[in-house]
């Protein structure tokens, strides 16, 4: 089984500065502003060679105003039911609160080893205040400072020897990572969480709910893959706080991380130029694609309606014409399954590799038919092709004049690819090399 150390607590203690201190980087967002942390967020750690994961949780509250209090504690709860050993951290520099004493009644009811870590302990004087944290009978605290990591060697050896198994190094490695992205309030949460079975981030109407890039681990159906729901991305003049900020950049690094983007659109808004944006930069990274319409179930329909909607995406993202459109619901469950069936075939298109034999016996006739066009009285000789060792699809054309082939025959080369082998949301590259 799996070693799982879960880090919850209140608002503002530190529990995310903690769970980037164990997976060695800035993985999750922290700030001064409590709330920060939402949905529940994974990371992978490692100590005197046992491996666990680690998950930061939102801040446990009761009787607040935050219209996310409820989710959140629904969030806090799960993380509790997978964890192995919880951290419970409280800061020794604000003191024991009510808040505090709730959340300890809440974790005496687990069965799981509970370790009471005392934050913000980096003097001697904060070393001393931990004391008033022994009333909350949750035994002795561990005094750490997880903004410069003192402490953290003792309480990391009292919690691997709770592990009955060393754990994987990396459980994700070379498993496909499928990143969910798109404008706010697009439905990208909702989607994760119909494929997930559960409600594994929080969803609400608000614009923004998601802060984080949160993984997923998606095996279902003969699939493995990783899901990433991200925070929407808007324009840089919209961008307003520090946190949207950062949110926007844990996007587009989940952008870049990935193997296949799934775009998602609100199928009562239409394509937007924010859309249009997403889908370049991910095509610039040169990332597998897959475009869903979602919120399929509140368009008004006729024959043509799908047809024409996908018309006028492909209008907007010329000559990109490789992109497979799927129009669903994360509502009413409508083609989400299709969509990431297809978002895996697209995903092995990126990894196909077609023998030299075949390509040439398939692209040498249609060359002969349509030869490149000559150039300053120059005739161009294309002798053979064959395709890159590359993560991106690439070919090598090899001809006498490299230099004078143009970008339009350029274009025609790779139709005739995608006319002959499958490459279905991919982008291609095409070099020419002097032979």
């Amino acid at each position: 089984m799996a070693n799982l150390v879960a880090i919850v607590g209140r608002p503002n203690v530190g529990k995310s500065t903690l769970f980037n201190r164990l997976v060695g980087h800035r993985q999750a967002i922290m700030d001064n502003e409590s709330g920060v942390t939402r949905d529940r967020h994974y990371g992978h750690s490692e100590w005197i060679g046992k491996y666990f994961t680690v998950v930061d949780t939102g801040g446990y509250v009761v009787g607040s105003e935050d219209v996310f209090e409820g989710a959140i504690r629904e969030q806090v709860q799960i993380a509790l039911d997978e964890a192995t050993v919880v951290l419970f951290v409280v800061d020794v520099d604000a003191g024991m609160t009510g808040l505090d004493e709730e959340f300890a009644q809440v974790l005496r009811q687990t069965d799981k080893p509970v370790l009471l870590v005392a934050n913000k302990a980096d003097t001697t004087d904060r070393h001393h205040m931990m004391g008033e944290f022994y009333a909350l009978g949750m035994g002795d605290p561990y005094p750490i400072s997880a903004q410069n990591g003192a402490g953290t060697g003792d309480l990391l050896d009292q919690v691997v020897s709770y592990f009955q198994s060393p754990g994987e190094e990396d459980p994700d490695e070379g498993v496909p990572r499928i990143a969910i992205l798109g404008r706010p309030n697009v439905g990208k949460s909702s989607l994760v969480n119909v494929l997930l079975g559960q409600e594994r981030n929080i969803v609400t109407d608000i614009a923004g709910t998601t802060r984080d890039a949160v993984d997923a681990r998606y095996k279902a159906y003969g699939k493995d893959f990783i899901l990433t729901d991200t925070a929407g991305l808007r324009r840089k003049s919209r961008v307003k706080e520090n946190i949207e900020f950062y949110s926007v950049m844990r996007s587009l690094r989940a952008l870049e991380d990935s193997d296949v983007c799934v775009i998602v659109l609100d199928a009562t808004r239409g394509i937007e130029a924010q859309d249009v944006n997403i889908i370049f930069l991910a095509a610039k990274n040169r990332k597998g694609l897959v475009i869903l319409v979602n919120k399929w179930d509140l368009v008004e329909k006729d024959t043509n309606t799908a047809r024409d909607f996908e018309r006028a995406i492909q209008a907007r993202l010329e000559p990109m014409d490789y992109i497979p459109v799927l129009f669903v619901s994360a509502l009413t469950k409508q083609r989400i399954f299709q969509a990431m069936e297809k978002a895996i075939e697209v995903y092995e298109n990126m990894s196909k590799r077609i023998p030299t034999s075949e390509l040439n016996e398939k692209i040498l006739p249609e060359i002969e038919k349509t030869p490149p066009p000559t150039s300053k009285g120059k005739y161009i000789r294309i002798k053979y092709m064959t395709q890159l060792p590359t993560k991106t699809p690439s070919f090598a054309f090899f001809c006498n004049l490299p230099q004078y082939v143009k970008e339009p025959y350029q274009r025609f080369l790779e139709n005739k690819i995608r006319q002959n082998f499958d490459f279905t949301g991919v982008p291609i590259n095409i070099f020419f090399r002097k032979k």
